[in-house]
């Protein structure tokens, strides 16, 4: 990639997705501690994300 970043390395959102959408691992233990970080976590992401819509769907009408 040059040194200039195409605007498709901004709108990469597959670290998003593989985040909320990854086969939980069956070795790994779950404890109640993780299972409410990650469910926080989910919720966080998906209220910024609809913030920022918000606000470019503000700017835009």
């Amino acid at each position: 990639m040059s040194k200039k970043k195409k605007i498709s390395y901004y709108f990469d959102f597959s670290e998003v997705a593989n985040y909320f959408f990854r086969k939980k691992d069956p070795n790994r233990k779950t404890n109640f501690s993780i299972k409410a970080m990650h469910t926080v976590n989910k919720i966080s992401i998906i209220m910024f994300l609809l913030g920022v819509l918000f606000i470019i769907l503000r700017r835009l009408i």
